[in-house]
């Protein structure tokens, strides 16, 4: 079968050939639909962040996946369900975090993540998994399915961002992304849609006209170009922030936010930044935070329950989004298109089949 590797930092993603997966016992073969390319896997592809299998010199890349089941193999999916794949996989046997439904919150050595770390991914033209981590979706979502993996991570930071405020009432009025990249303009369409948050704004550096801030203010949000309004100054040109969701994995970003904050308020941090040191005022931060109830969090992946709240999110949003939204869809014989990056792409996937 073919499958997109690449060897982390060292060049391009190329097709090769490897051989069809079978499935253990407990395990579904799945065919690949489609799969979605997003900042993660430039970053594995220039070897800032993942790792390879233990014993490859390549890894099969791929993470935001949607397949059908081409053989249960006894497990209780069926075959022809189209089913979407989780990321994280127990390293060795299993662990208490997965025993408990738990994989997100795994520390480091304690998982491996399919198409990142350690495990390899989902962009061939089959794969296997434990039927466990495989998430069923209704067959008219199967074209988006790539989707629900990033929608997914989505939900948990709004998740755990509500559990944080969950010890008083909390409703918030006005919410801003961090990020005009795909998965910040999927949060916003949530925030907007799925949520009902009355005022929403996104934070960019584009200049018009753009596409993403057409969707930005197609959604009846407001665009904010950071260059003219840096976060901590929001409050004094806009309003301040209930609910700030960062996707940027720009350093500053994080402790700009608790500035922009209003009183009660949560920020949560998705963004990943390289090292970089700067000055703040230590002591400002620390009073905001705690004179103003505020608080900041960190979030990465996402388990089954969130995969589920993110098919019935994907399902509330609206057609035009998503026309808009992805911007590219490419066969195998132009899969290297899903990579190029510009500010005319938003997001892109590989199509391996169809139903």
């Amino acid at each position: 079968m073919k499958a997109i590797a690449v060897e982390p930092g060292a060049g391009d993603p190329v097709l090769v050939d490897r051989p069809r997966p079978e499935p253990d016992a407990g395990h579904a073969l799945v065919r690949t639909l489609r799969v979605g390319v997003d900042g993660t896997d430039h970053e594995v592809i220039a070897g800032h962040h993942g790792d390879l299998p233990a014993g490859a010199d390549r890894l099969v890349l791929g993470h935001e996946a949607v397949g059908v089941v081409e053989d249960s193999n006894g497990t209780d999916l069926e075959d022809g369900q189209v089913v979407v794949p989780t990321v994280r996989r127990p390293p060795n046997g299993t662990n208490a975090y997965f025993e408990r439904g738990e994989p997100d919150m795994a520390p480091e050595g304690e998982y491996v993540e399919r198409g990142i770390v350690g495990a390899h991914g989902f962009m061939a033209e089959y794969f296997t998994s434990p039927s466990e981590f495989l998430v069923p979706i209704p067959k008219q979502l199967a074209a988006l399915g790539f989707l629900v993996e990033p929608v997914s991570v989505s939900e948990k930071a709004i998740d755990h961002a509500v559990a944080s405020r969950s010890a008083f009432e909390w409703e918030p009025d006005a919410a801003l992304v961090l990020g005009n990249g795909s998965l910040g303009l999927l949060t916003l369409a949530m925030f907007d849609t799925v949520l009902e948050i009355d005022r929403t704004y996104c934070l960019g550096r584009r200049d018009r006209p753009d596409p993403t801030i057409d969707i930005i203010e197609k959604l009846g949000s407001t665009y904010i170009d950071s260059r003219q309004t840096p976060v901590d100054e929001i409050p004094g040109t806009y309003e301040s922030i209930d609910l700030i969701y960062e996707a940027t994995g720009y350093a500053k970003h994080a402790v700009e936010t608790v500035e922009a904050l209003a009183p009660n308020g949560v920020g949560v941090l998705l963004g990943v930044p390289g090292p970089w040191e700067f000055e703040i005022d230590g002591g400002r931060l620390h009073k905001e935070l705690v004179l103003h109830n505020k608080a900041l969090l960190g979030t990465v992946n996402s388990h089954r329950g969130h995969f589920e709240a993110a098919v019935d999110s994907l399902s509330q949003l609206p057609d035009w989004l998503f026309e808009e939204l992805v911007t590219g869809v490419y066969g195998l014989e132009e899969f290297e298109a899903a990579f190029e990056q510009g500010n005319d792409v938003i997001k892109t996937a590989v199509e391996f089949d169809t139903l």
